[in-house]
């Protein structure tokens, strides 16, 4: 049934046309990469908020899809985080029908990558059944988070390497010629920054999940993983000065790569103050401890878009002549 609703629903102008078919998906990945941050920066509430648990049982909410008499904001948050939860997994699963069934104007590679996201927001919904069922243990908590980040990163890196692919098959796009293929050096550096990342937004969140900040800085307990936290920023922030400094020597044609490099630097440099001034206050400002979350899902988004861009530009498939402004 699906799979004839979801081809129905494609506007004509792209049942067909290749250019306009990608365009279209591109743009859904795009708004998913949104919904995904949406998703993460909601979750981080909902802890901050200690609304976890506010709906007790999964996937309903008091027994019902819209709990109106037990509606507060703790109730609000869980039950709003779940909405967008199941919306993005409708999205994906959506996306994924119509790449199958257009596969054949579509490159090879993009079917596994939706697939491959689809599949992570089944096992990220499975564990949000698990972080309620097991009353928010800590390691259930932290791969919930673990696995939305990972699905962050996928989707970014897919948006971008989609657009890359659009605009060397849409002359009204790319009037210019190719930018050339990216010089070996450079793909070493947003995949090391983002491994490193990943894994100290994993121990950020094991932090959290235990309340491990609060308890180091009021008795001084579970200080390790803090310290841990703090220490790995400093290869993050490495990283990505290397990156920075990486683009800055890419040929001008690049200039998306560069934007996100610099970005992902300054951004990179944000969070550091933001997380000195949340222990500061004693992580006493909620919206203090969500912006330092949001921030840190921006940053796996950009590095994500970069990897994307590394992937398709260093491959053998990428045309190594000059090209067009990839803006």
């Amino acid at each position: 049934m699906i799979a004839p609703v979801a081809a129905d629903l494609l506007p004509r102008s792209a049942q067909h046309n290749p250019v306009r078919l990608l365009r279209l998906i591109q743009g859904i990945t795009s708004h998913l990469v949104v919904g995904v941050i949406g998703l993460i920066v909601i979750g981080g509430t909902t802890r901050v908020m200690e609304a976890g648990l506010a709906c007790p049982d999964w996937p309903l909410c008091y027994g019902s899809l819209l709990p109106g008499k037990q509606m507060n904001l703790q109730v609000f948050l869980e039950w709003f985080h779940r909405l967008d939860a199941f919306l993005v997994g409708l999205a994906l699963l959506a996306l994924n029908v119509i790449v199958v069934l257009r596969r054949s104007f579509l490159p090879h590679w993009l079917p596994w990558c939706t697939m491959t996201a689809l599949f992570l927001v089944a096992f990220q919904g499975a564990l949000g059944a698990l972080t309620v069922t097991s009353l928010l243990a800590s390691m259930s908590v932290t791969a919930h988070l673990g696995t939305a980040l990972v699905l962050l990163l996928h989707l970014g890196a897919t948006d971008q390497a989609l657009r890359c692919h659009r605009q060397t098959h849409d002359p009204g796009d790319s009037p210019q010629p190719f930018p050339p293929r990216l010089p070996s050096w450079w793909w070493p550096l947003p995949l090391t920054v983002i491994v490193v990342l990943l894994a100290q937004c994993l121990v950020g969140a094991l932090m959290a999940s235990q309340w491990a900040a609060d308890r180091c800085l009021d008795w001084g307990d579970s200080c390790y993983l803090l310290t841990n936290h703090r220490l790995l920023a400093y290869p993050v922030l490495l990283g990505l000065l290397f990156m920075a400094i990486g683009a800055a020597f890419l040929p001008g044609s690049h200039r998306m790569l560069k934007s996100f490099s610099f970005l992902a630097a300054a951004f990179g440099w944000g969070q550091v103050l933001i997380g000195r001034f949340n222990l500061t206050v004693h992580l006493g400002i909620p919206w203090i401890t969500v912006t330092h979350q949001f921030i840190a899902a921006l940053l796996v988004a950009l590095l994500g878009a970069a990897i994307g861009r590394t992937l398709l530009m260093t491959s053998n498939a990428w045309p190594d002549q000059g090209g067009v402004d990839f803006g």
